[in-house]
């Protein structure tokens, strides 16, 4: 077990605004062998779980006044949560969260990474490229890779973008730092002082017992952080247009500990309903692209405005400048934007991919940390927050400031898959879905949960209500 402070977990904390001396808390069970890659993500993983864990340690401790339980995270439990999509068996049944075209292909000169796994971005990407829609899979992928390597591939990344669908170019490492956590009061923070919501002190059963969370993301990073925050006792209600179905299966997934309603927010009835929801929240939690929600009147400087003591965390793919802030973008597109699919690229140069969408997951269980931070710092000062995360600047993390071990120290375990056993850290239930076999979270502190204690409901079914 590991004693010294982690130097990925005490640059974590720090950016979470933590004591130094708190970090010393986190401890690891080791289990060599874990997410291995060329890049450190083992090291990114148990750290962004370690600093999610701590953070819930802190929040029990200051609601309860007691002190802050100790932390103990499994490295293998963390290598089979970030790969949860994989293991979860719907009656027994598997799937697998990438489509078809969703893929690296050939370009003029060099590659591009496609993500169409939603009908939508499908058939954006293949309008875009001027190929008709069928249903023959193999059929369509050959026609696409003969297209895109007729095309140069930054002409391909803008084609396809201008059309709404998702390509990036196949890119170098990328140099540039970008910020990993960024957090700043709420803009009329002495008035709001006297007016903002802090938690019940009355020994809570779990960190985020009473806290009301309003979930506005989609596909992993964000349900990752708000099933963390249901886990941790939280109120989340997921809440999504009923014009964006969403994948049944990553659902399922990252339903876990929360309730889904839908609303369409483009109507008055719909808008009502949310500003009434609003009223009474302590968290919102948004995925979507930069100011997307502002048409609304869902800003963030203007929520936090009209709700004192209103925490609002977003989430975004590319960061919060830049020409690419209100791109769309996943995992796997910032995987190959930012050089990690060069740096993981195969003996025969095509190019790579972690071994798990380190990015996504990551940046979850960071978000979620920064949500019981700010809960924490809230306490004291009765202000709300604005918090902002990105893929791109977990990516940043991973490349630059994260040191890996020396080659060869997990080759061994790597190669004889001992460390890669989900068994242990799974669990079974019955659900909406069917019976469902699911990973259990990582984050973990003495006396913290073992398992939610709901499964996911159907998406969209649950009535627009706080509990």
């Amino acid at each position: 077990m590991t004693q010294d402070i982690d130097t990925a977990t005490a640059h974590a904390w720090r950016a979470l605004g933590g004591a130094r001396e708190a970090a010393g808390l986190v401890t690891y069970v080791p289990a060599p062998g874990v997410l291995p890659a060329r890049l450190p993500v083992r090291q990114l993983a148990r750290a962004s779980v370690g600093v999610c864990s701590l953070a819930a340690a802190e929040l029990v401790a200051r609601r309860s006044g007691r002190e802050t339980p100790g932390v103990r995270v499994h490295e293998a439990a963390v290598g089979a949560a970030f790969v949860s999509e994989r293991h979860l068996r719907i009656d027994g049944r598997t799937w697998s969260p990438f489509a078809p075209l969703s893929s690296f292909w050939r370009a003029a000169d060099g590659w591009v990474r496609t993500h169409a796994n939603y009908p939508h971005h499908r058939a954006r990407l293949l309008s875009a490229l001027g190929i008709p829609d069928g249903d023959d899979n193999g059929a369509l992928a050959g026609r696409l890779a003969e297209e895109l390597r007729a095309r140069p591939a930054r002409a391909i990344q803008e084609t396809v973008y201008a059309a709404g669908g998702l390509a990036v170019a196949v890119a170098e490492p990328d140099a540039r730092r970008w910020p990993l956590i960024e957090s700043r009061l709420s803009p009329d923070g002495g008035e709001a002082t006297a007016s903002g919501r802090r938690l019940s002190t009355e020994a809570p059963p779990l960190p985020a017992h009473g806290v009301r969370v309003l979930d506005l993301t989609r596909v992993i990073a964000g349900p990752v952080a708000t099933r963390t925050l249901g886990l941790l006792g939280a109120d989340v209600l997921r809440v999504d247009s009923p014009r964006l179905p969403e994948d049944p299966k990553a659902h399922a997934d990252t339903g876990f500990g929360k309730r889904s309603t839908r609303l369409d927010l483009g109507v008055p009835a719909g808008l009502a309903v949310f500003e009434e929801l609003l009223a009474s929240a302590d968290v919102v939690v948004m995925g979507y692209r930069a100011d997307s929600l502002d048409r609304y009147g869902l800003d963030p400087d203007s929520l936090v405005a009209r709700y004192p003591g209103l925490i609002v965390a977003q989430l975004d793919a590319w960061g919060w400048t830049g020409p690419w802030r209100e791109r769309r973008g996943f995992d796997s597109l910032v995987q190959a934007a930012k050089g990690i699919a060069l740096i993981e690229r195969g003996a025969d140069g095509r190019p790579g991919a972690l071994p798990a969408q380190a990015l996504d997951h990551g940046t979850g269980y960071l978000l979620a940390a920064a949500v019981l931070r700010a809960l924490t710092e809230r306490q004291d000062d009765g202000v709300g927050r604005r918090l902002r995360l990105s893929l791109a600047g977990t990516a940043s993390w991973l490349m630059h400031d994260i040191r890996p071990e020396p080659a060869g120290v997990d080759d061994s375990v790597a190669r004889s898959g001992e460390a890669h056993d989900p068994e242990p850290w799974m669990a079974e239930t019955p659900s909406p879905y069917g019976t469902l076999r699911y990973v259990l979270s990582p984050v973990d502190y003495e006396g913290g949960p073992g398992d939610w204690t709901r499964p996911p409901s159907l998406w969209g079914t649950d009535p627009a209500r706080w509990l």
